[in-house]
This record gives C-alpha cells, structure tokens and sequence, in this order.
C-alpha cells in the first residue's frame, strides 16, 4: 500500500521569520557599539548644540543653561564688566572641546616679558572664583602660550618658544598662587606654530594686525 504523502504544513513558508529578526537585532546592536566608539571623544559644545536644536525642532523649550552655554555667558560678563579691558584684547568662543578665551599679549603681558599685567589678573582671578562654583570646579584649564613670527632673542628669552612656554606658565601659576588645584592645570607653549590668522600675505609682506592677534595666551576651559 502506497504511503499517502503529508501536505505542506500552511506555515513552513513562515518558518524562517525569525532570522530575519535576528538579522535586524545584531545590526540594530553593532549600530549601538558604532555610535559608542563615535562619543568616545565628544565635542561637547557641538553636542548640546545639536541636542539644542533637536528639542527646538520636536517644539520643546530649548534649554539654554547647558554647562558650556552658560560658562561662556559668565566668561564674556566677566571680560565686560572688567574695568580698562578693551574689547578687542578679549575673545570669547568654543572649540571640540569647551570654552575658549584668547588673551591678547599685548594687553595682558608687559612687552617682551612674561610678567601678568594687573587687568590680566584681575580677569584670572574672577574667573578662577567662576571655576569654584559646581558644576566649573570639575573643569581643566588648558594654558596654551602664541606668538606671533618675529623672531625673539633675549637673555631670558633665547626664541619664541620660551616667551610662548613662560606665558602659559605664568597664567598656570597665577591659578595655583589663589588655590586652584594643579590636577586640573596644564600649561604649554607653541610659539608661532599656531597662528590664528597668517602673519604674510601671499606677497610675503607683514600684516601687522594679524601678528598682534597671534601675539596671545590661550585658557581653554574643558570638562
């Protein structure tokens, strides 16, 4: 007797549903190790300006409190209300990082020198109070000495690198001298390796103006 062959079953067709599943949960799972790989270093400023603009667009109330946000409305309000700082010597920004404050040399050294003018530490010293206060005290302090490319050479001071190092120095120590912990400080000097605008043209010749904006310490505030 001839055996009587079993119908396919109405859902082995569907049998294999789960792998596709399973495909979608491992791809959904390396896109969340990628992404943790990508904020392993985070441009913080970027981020809450993003996150920003995504509550923005979801119709939310942006906050704008964000620690960076609000370090950089403080910095600028200090430099303002900051007696015989004119504004040009002051410049208050962001970079991958955190806040950045570029100190222009000429207003804030004595010529050729690494010695702190008294507007300079006044700014320091406000700054270093801002730098107490939750959540700033978990904040470094990044001390980055520029010049411009007029080559130096004094007894103190055999080339730029030195002058450059010494500045970032002495802004570092004036932190330590008002009690600043040394663990959140680090100071270094780049001499005219840095230069924020080019110090020629493309004829060569000098811009005086832009040398004096490369003439500058940088204080980046970071968490």
């Amino acid at each position: 007797m001839a055996r009587r062959r079993r119908p396919p079953a109405a859902n082995d067709e569907d049998g294999e549903d789960w792998l596709a599943t399973y495909a979608d949960a491992i791809t959904l799972l390396m896109a969340f190790f990628v992404m943790l790989v990508s904020f392993s270093k985070v441009e913080l400023p970027l981020f809450e300006q993003v996150q920003a603009g995504i509550k923005e667009e979801l119709g939310g109330q942006v906050d704008s409190d964000k620690p960076i946000f609000s370090l950089h409305s403080k910095v600028q309000q200090i430099v303002e209300d900051t007696d015989d700082v004119p504004p040009e010597a002051v410049d208050v920004g962001f970079d991958d990082e955190g806040v950045v404050i570029d100190f222009a040399s000429g207003s804030f050294f004595e010529p050729g020198s690494a010695q702190l003018t008294e507007q300079a530490k006044l700014i320091l010293g406000k700054l270093k109070r801002e730098l107490e206060v939750p959540p700033y005290d978990l904040f470094f302090v990044d001390a980055e000495g520029h010049t411009d490319d007029v080559p130096i050479s004094t007894e103190k001071f055999p080339s730029n690198w030195e002058l450059s190092a010494a500045r970032a120095a002495a802004v570092v120590r004036h932190f330590i001298d008002r009690g600043m912990e040394p663990n959140r400080l680090k100071a270094a000097g780049y001499a005219d390796t840095k230069p924020k605008v080019p110090n020629k043209d493309i004829m060569e010749e000098p811009i005086p103006e832009n040398r004096a904006i490369n003439r500058r310490v940088t204080v980046r505030l970071h968490p």
